[in-house]
């Protein structure tokens, strides 16, 4: 018993160095002025988690704490921090709060400023660039796919016709299927390339189907892409593809412009 007072006292301390930790991240927050969306509020805390002033494995305010500091909803806050997480700026503990990560590149501010939280003009760049870089992996996967990479997008398929009323389930079957042609492709960069791309769209691709209807075109033309792939014929799969892109983007960016 005689330690309890200590303990008690331990705890008392952690909690107000938690709290005073708190209160410094809010007030070096600042508010974002409205009207502002959730590329300026991920922009914001980017800045501050790149700055210096916060020591890697701290804690984060609650998000209702942040969105009061930076003057705008929670769900904004929640989808800036998810876009953070993905990129692994943060990482979320059940149970416990969100973490700053260890390691975080003091050349990652300029390596995102081209990227989708930047701005409207940005994002429009990044899906014409993802769509291009997905009509060449698509060519080279035609040429040096192999059988066990068909059947595996095959479950693929499979799963997205599965999952029509089940649009979360179905967006990341789709991503697989995705992430098999550029494996197929061969080629380590351009795969790495894309991986980034749709790491920085995640939340508009996660948007871009917002009913079964939408889910239904796009199990159509993953179809008629697979169907290109098997006959191993290149020029139909660049055809395929592209028209698929064509769809997709305009899904992603009326998406992304309901946002705003």
């Amino acid at each position: 018993m005689a330690g309890a007072p200590v303990a008690g006292c331990y705890a008392w301390a952690v909690s107000t160095n938690s709290a005073a930790s708190t209160a410094k991240i809010s007030a070096a927050l600042g508010s974002v002025g409205q009207g502002s969306v959730v590329s300026e509020v991920a922009e914001r805390l980017l800045a501050y988690f790149t700055s210096g002033d916060i020591a890697v494995g701290t804690r984060l305010p609650a998000e209702r704490q942040l969105a009061a500091s930076l003057g705008v909803g929670r769900s904004a806050v929640r989808e800036a921090l998810a876009a953070l997480e993905i990129l692994g700026i943060v990482i979320v503990r059940p149970g416990s709060g969100t973490y700053l990560r260890d390691g975080i590149s003091e050349l990652l501010p300029r390596t995102l400023s081209w990227g989708m939280m930047l701005g409207a003009p940005r994002t429009r760049e990044l899906v014409e660039l993802r769509s291009g870089l997905e009509v060449q992996a698509a060519q080279l996967a035609a040429d040096r796919i192999t059988d066990e990479a068909l059947e595996r997008m095959r479950g693929n398929l499979a799963t997205m016709a599965a999952t029509l009323d089940d649009l979360t389930a179905f967006v990341e079957a789709d991503a697989l299927f995705h992430r098999e042609i550029a494996q197929s492709s061969g080629n380590q960069v351009l795969q790495e390339l894309l991986q980034s791309i749709r790491s920085l769209l995640r939340i508009w691709v996660d948007r871009a189907l917002t009913d079964e209807g939408h889910a239904a075109s796009a199990l159509r033309e993953h179809r008629e892409i697979f169907a290109a792939l098997e006959a191993r014929d290149a020029d139909a799969v660049a055809k395929t593809m592209s028209s698929h892109m064509r769809t997709a983007s305009r899904r992603l960016l009326a998406g992304f412009d309901a946002s705003q």
